[in-house]
C-alpha cells in the first residue's frame, strides 16, 4: 500500500488510546505533555508530535492543517477536539481535581478559544522554543507514537 494511503488510526495500533497531538518545539507544550503523563494514572494518552509523520498523517486524516502548529489537538473514539475543547477534554480524564475544570466546556467556544488563542500566539515568546521537537526519556517512550 503507498505510504499516502496508510490510515494513521489503524496503521499504528496504539491509537486505539486517545492521542494528543502537541507542538513538539514548544517549551509550554512539552510541559504540558509531561504534566498531563505526570495526572494520567490510568495510562489512557499516547503522544505525538504535530510535526511527526504520525501527527502530519492524523492532521490531514481530519482536514486540519498541517502547517500550523498552533492548536492542541484530541483524537478519542474517532473524534477531534482542538485548543480549549481539547485541552478540557484531557483535563476531564486526569487525576485529582482536575477533571473539574470540564465545567468550562459551558462558556461558549469562541470566548474559551480567544483565550487559548492569545496563548498559542504568544507561547514562543513567553516561554521560548527548542530547535528540534522534544525527545521523550527512555522510560516515557511507550506513551509516543512513531
Amino acid at each position: 500500500m503507498p505510504q499516502s494511503l496508510i490510515d494513521p488510526m489503524t496503521s499504528h495500533p496504539e491509537i486505539q488510546s486517545p492521542v494528543v497531538l502537541f507542538d513538539g518545539v514548544c517549551n509550554l507544550c512539552n510541559a504540558a505533555v509531561k504534566f498531563i503523563i505526570k495526572r494520567d494514572k490510568n495510562d489512557l494518552f499516547r503522544f505525538a508530535s504535530l510535526q511527526s509523520t504520525v501527527g502530519q498523517e492524523v492532521m490531514k486524516k481530519y482536514g486540519l492543517s498541517t502547517e500550523s502548529f498552533n492548536s492542541f489537538v484530541l483524537v478519542e473514539k474517532g473524534k477531534v477536539y482542538t485548543k480549549s475543547a481539547g485541552a478540557l477534554m484531557v483535563a476531564k480524564q486526569l487525576s485529582g481535581g482536575w477533571p473539574l475544570l470540564s465545567a468550562f466546556m459551558i462558556v461558549p467556544r469562541f470566548i474559551r478559544d480567544a483565550v487559548y488563542n492569545f496563548i498559542a500566539n504568544n507561547r514562543y515568546k513567553w516561554f521560548g522554543k527548542k530547535d528540534e521537537c522534544w525527545v521523550p526519556t527512555h522510560a516515557l517512550q511507550s506513551k509516543f507514537i512513531d
